[in-house]
């Protein structure tokens, strides 16, 4: 006889026990022993607990991880549509009266046009891409030349300290303090501003050397053998300078020579492709020569305009590989006579003195006639570009101040100086 309470109502342990009872009797029914019927009912009861409690659990957690703030899904009857300003506000379709009609469509809501940054003139990215040189510089230059500052023997022996810790270099350096000094000698009072302006003039007359500029029309197709170490953006930059030479209307072929480096001729593949220009490959380790002899007689059949070889990345220390550049020169020369007629050298701007130390060994073995300064947007040693002119007397003939295509801007001196200098 199953417990009662006070109230008359069954006890829970009684029902518990009769539900373990009812349970075991269906364990019976399905062949389990009689001594095992009691426990497996309740491993069945705690099975089902379990998953009733997880069950929960789960339920409480999808209901949790919604957003309170997402509005109720409307109906395609109950759409709302926005309202002109100053109109009552619009029923829903199921509140309309029968007889109202319904608008034809929603109303078009204007949304206003992008707002988006005047592009940068000319003298503004060049400014933006001399930012870490210029603070290195010109900013510890201002520094020194601050107000009530006076120029004298002291004040000039920190100014020679900041140009060649800039890598304007010792020879350089000596000579625009000697100019300095030339200017100001047995003149009483100079300012700081003078100082200043006379320091940007001497630097722009370095740099405004006395080079033909590249004249592309004086041969057909014009050759342009570039020229660098690994690691300096010369592939980078041939594919730049095509990108740059195709927007002026010339017909461009460019020659996968850098035959060494893995992947180098399909690196070149994909820059022709941006600037719509032929490539013309080899094979990977196959003669530079060959590529040159074939890149040529191309360039020929084609009809264009400026042929640009690259070259592998040759360590200006070994001198085997310093002549097979002079091979290659050799079967330009034999394929369209007076070719390479631009040779190319292209220098890291962030090695600041070892660019230099380069620059010399190409000029002496490959006739250097021009430089192109990469990465000048990711240094601080900008005053490499000083020392190049002055010190070895060769025009630098482009820079690249960014990593966008068209960021390999020809290098004008004056606009250099003007950006370097500028105030804010």
């Amino acid at each position: 006889m199953l417990k009662t309470t006070e109230k008359g109502d069954v006890a829970p342990v009684e029902w518990f026990s009769r539900f373990i009872k009812i349970l075991a009797d269906l364990l019976g029914d399905l062949g389990v022993p009689e001594a095992s019927r009691t426990l497996g009912a309740l491993g069945l009861l705690y099975f089902f607990v379990t998953l009733l409690v997880f069950l929960a659990i789960f339920a409480l957690f999808r209901r949790l991880r919604r957003r309170p703030s997402e509005p109720p899904t409307l109906e395609p009857s109950e759409e709302v549509t926005p309202e002109a300003p100053g109109t009552p506000p619009q029923q829903p379709a199921a509140a309309r009266k029968p007889e109202e009609p319904a608008p034809d469509k929603a109303p078009v809501v204007a949304v206003p046009p992008a707002v988006t940054a005047p592009p940068l003139n000319l003298l503004e990215r060049m400014r933006a891409g001399l930012a870490k040189t210029q603070t290195s510089l010109v900013g510890r230059i201002d520094a020194l030349l601050g107000a009530g500052k006076k120029v004298d023997a002291d004040l000039l022996e920190e100014l020679e300290e900041i140009l060649i810790t800039a890598d304007l270099g010792m020879k350089t350096t000596r000579e625009l303090m000697g100019s300095l000094e030339k200017r100001f000698a047995g003149t009483d009072g100079a300012t700081p501003e003078a100082l200043r302006r006379a320091l940007q003039e001497e630097i722009g007359v370095r740099l405004r050397l006395e080079a033909a500029p590249i004249d592309y029309s004086a041969a057909a197709p014009f050759v342009i053998m570039v020229v660098g170490v690994n690691g300096v953006g010369k592939t980078t930059t041939i594919g730049k300078l095509a990108h740059y030479l195709s927007g002026q209307g010339k017909k461009v072929v460019l020659g996968a020579g850098d035959t060494f480096r893995a992947a180098a001729a399909e690196q070149l593949l994909v820059w022709g492709e941006r600037s719509g220009v032929d490539v013309i490959r080899h094979d990977e380790g196959s003669d530079p020569a060959a590529v040159a002899f074939d890149a040529a007689r191309a360039a020929v059949a084609r009809k264009a305009d400026v042929l640009i070889l690259d070259t592998a990345g040759r360590l200006h220390t070994k001198v085997n590989l310093m002549e097979e550049l002079k091979k290659v020169r050799r079967v330009l020369d034999r394929e369209i006579p007076g070719a390479p007629h631009e040779t190319l050298l292209v220098l890291d701007a962030t090695t600041g003195q070892n660019a230099l130390v380069q620059a010399r060994l190409f000029k002496e073995t490959v006739a250097i006639t021009g430089i192109a300064l990469t990465k000048l947007d990711g240094t601080a040693r900008g005053g490499i570009v000083v020392a190049i002119g002055c010190e070895l007397n060769l025009p630098v003939r482009f820079v690249g101040i960014g990593e966008g295509i068209d960021d390999l801007r020809p290098f004008e001196p004056d606009l250099f100086v003007e950006a370097l200098f500028q105030r804010d």
